[in-house]
This record gives C-alpha cells, structure tokens and sequence, in this order.
C-alpha cells in the first residue's frame, strides 16, 4: 500500500525567519491522527533565515537526524560540542538521558534549508551523543546512498534504531528499484522532482508511506532528488 501525501496538505509554519512544513504532528500543530509513522516521529522541512535558530532547549530519549540541503548549520549543546554542518553532510544527536542544545543559520547573508527527523531509539536512558559525517554527493547520481544507518562509518552517521535512511539523485527518466523485507515500512519524501513510484506520481514536496510492498520501481518523470528511510 502507498499512501501519499501531497505537499500542500503538509502543515505550514511561518515565524518570520522560520518557515516550516511538517509531515507530523510537532510544536502547536498537532494532529491526533498523524503522529508518526512506525519509528519516525517528526520529518520538517525547514527554511532559516541568516543568523536566526533555536535557542538553547532540553530533549531526552530520541535520536534526531539532520541533513543540510542548503547553507550550513550551527550546533552547540551542554556536552561540549560546537560545530557547524554544512551541505553535503548529515549529523546524528542522541538526546538519550538527556541534552540541552541550540542549532543556528551559521551564514549572517544567507538562508539555510534543512530537513530534520526525530526517531524513537531502540533503547532508553542512553549516554547522550552527536556525530557528523560528510557523504560522498557524487555517489548520489540514480543511486540510493545510505547516510544514516545502526553501523555507521566513515560516510554514515550511527543511529540506535534499526533503520536506514538513504539520498538519490535520479536523472530523468532513469529508474532505480527498491526490494523491502516483509514487516517493514518506508517513508519516501520528493525534495526535488516528480517521480513515479509502481505507478504512483509524486511532485515535489509530496511524500508517501508506504506498508506491504516487497519491491518499488522509483522512475523520475524529471530530474528528482528524494529521501527514502528503511524503518521497522
């Protein structure tokens, strides 16, 4: 089954220097039916306005993942780390028992896009962690390139959750395939692009969840850059 979700029925935020679109339930937004999806809790598409951000804020017991699509972003939290993510590069934060953090448009002249998600971790009161990779982007070309995985490497960021999480930059008309273990999801977001997904169009911004289907023909109707996580 595939269940799309258009881009314009995400829920919109604009604060000014912040203007989001929310694929679950977060902040004032909340949506009793739309709370998440297995695992995954939160998937917001995020534009920052120069040197704006989030302010110093506690979180405890969730893995969040954070892809910079444009611009680069600042970390700072209370175990030390200070560093700034750019695009091309994915960070990992383990809030397990517990870590205050702030995240800032590091640029003073331009916007920032990020995409972050929030998962649940397979186990409670976890040593709070942060990590940042940097991955290959030339390995993206109509190819699923994992980025965030249990393993975790020189180009992967470790997660403490069984899933992946894979980037693709397909070319028109090219077409990849994806083969899923039976009892398992995925969630696939257009960043870029059309695509057809077994016979499924999505455009731009659309994203879909997808329950009981052992394999998926991904075809870009225009050149499409999209995100597709494995979860249990």
């Amino acid at each position: 089954m595939i269940q799309v979700f258009p881009a314009d029925s995400r829920f919109s935020v604009d604060h000014g220097w912040l203007r989001s679109r929310l694929s679950f339930s977060f902040g004032n937004y909340y949506d009793p039916d739309n709370t998440g999806f297995g695992v995954l809790r939160v998937c917001n598409d995020d534009n920052v306005d120069p040197s704006k951000g989030f302010g110093a804020h506690p979180h405890s017991d969730m893995e969040i993942v954070t892809i910079v699509l444009s611009g680069s972003v600042r970390h700072e939290d209370n175990l030390g780390n200070t560093e700034e993510t750019k695009t091309g590069e994915v960070q990992r934060m383990s809030a397990g028992s517990g870590v205050v953090h702030a995240e800032y448009n590091a640029s003073q002249d331009e916007s920032m896009r990020i995409l972050q998600l929030w998962f649940m971790p397979n186990e409670r009161g976890l040593d709070p962690s942060y990590e940042t990779r940097r991955y290959n982007s030339e390995k993206l070309k109509n190819a699923l390139l994992p980025i965030v995985d249990p393993q975790g490497s020189e180009q992967i960021v470790k997660i403490h959750q069984d899933l992946t999480l894979y980037l693709c930059k397909l070319d028109k008309d090219k077409d990849i395939t994806f083969r899923q273990e039976e009892g398992r999801r995925i969630f696939l977001f257009v960043i870029e692009g059309r695509l057809t997904v077994n016979d499924t169009r999505l455009g731009e911004g659309d994203t879909a969840r997808i329950e009981s289907l052992a394999q998926l023909g991904i075809m870009a109707e225009e050149d499409a850059f999209l995100m597709l996580i494995d979860l249990p």
